[in-house]
């Protein structure tokens, strides 16, 4: 006669779960088959990032494009009509548009992913997922949105390139889906290190909101590096971003300084934010609910 704990032994032998939910075994623990299991969730994300946000607007999607020609538009007229910044004789609107897609980019992943946690709080408190999968849906639904501005920009590139004798794109072109992957990192890592810290500190809010302008401007995107002096350019070098910027217009327009050096330089440090942010998000994911 079997005994009341060989029939519980049996029983749980018996039992079959679909997920199992283990703690962390450390702090750069990341579950890819989890977020592999959760891959509908995150289309259901990004669906809602691209169809929601202008589902009741007039233009809809169009707003991708008038966003970026508004702003080169704006570049146009006062960097360079009226402050008459140099653009190394390539074209003033496809100078501009080169820098403003990729930036747009980098800060759309910043921006999404900063407020992870504040404002999927009632999501997280109510039901399991891994959390990364949400900072993750936002790069990809920003990846589209820079897809759409991109096709703007090869649109005013071949206009120049077939009337213009100025433009000399080369090889260097093949790296671009290392360069979008390096900004979707950076933006990603900066994004869920301050995602992290706002849970306790909700005034760092507003300087990611400024702050981002800010880094813009340190960043060569309506000047070209061959306008600063050597000093400026060596303080310069330190900005990954600039690396990747001077890269892409460098790749397309056969103007910029590009270096691997540089881009070495910028994958590393992208590595070391994500792995910081990781490891941030992480620590802060177990207890966030406290103080969110």
């Amino acid at each position: 006669m079997e005994t009341v704990l060989e029939k519980e032994t049996v029983k749980k032998e018996q039992e079959q779960w679909d997920l199992v939910i283990r703690p962390q075994s450390h702090l750069l623990d990341i579950n890819f088959r989890d977020i592999w299991r959760y891959r509908d969730l995150i289309y259901m994300f990004v669906k809602r990032d691209i169809v929601t946000v202008y589902k009741q607007t007039i233009l809809g999607p169009v707003w991708f494009f008038v966003q970026p020609v508004m702003t080169m538009l704006v570049y146009v007229l006062v960097f360079g009509n009226i402050a008459k910044i140099s653009t190394d004789g390539i074209p003033q609107p496809l100078f501009y548009l080169a820098g403003i897609i990729m930036w747009n980019y980098f800060a759309e992943c910043f921006n999404q992913t900063s407020d992870t946690f504040t404002q999927n709080a009632s999501i997280f408190g109510k039901v399991y997922f891994p959390r990364l999968v949400v900072p993750i849906s936002k790069v990809i639904s920003g990846l589209i949105k820079y897809f759409i501005q991109f096709a703007l920009f090869l649109a005013v590139y071949l206009y120049f390139y077939f009337t213009r004798t100025d433009i000399h794109p080369n090889e260097i072109i093949l790296l671009l889906p290392v360069l979008v992957l390096l900004m979707a990192g950076q933006g990603l890592g900066f994004g869920i290190i301050f995602s992290s810290m706002t849970t306790k500190y909700r005034d760092l809010k507003f300087l990611i909101t400024f702050g981002i302008q800010l880094f813009m401007y340190a960043t060569p995107i309506i000047y070209p590096m061959s306008a600063l002096g050597e000093k400026m350019r060596y303080y310069m070098s330190f900005n990954p971003m600039a690396h990747l910027i001077e890269a892409f217009k460098y790749a397309f327009l056969g103007s910029g300084q590009f270096t691997w050096g540089g881009i070495g330089y910028a994958a590393g440090f992208t590595a070391v934010v994500l792995a910081l942010g990781i490891v941030i998000f992480n620590k802060v994911e177990k207890s966030f609910m406290d103080t969110v």
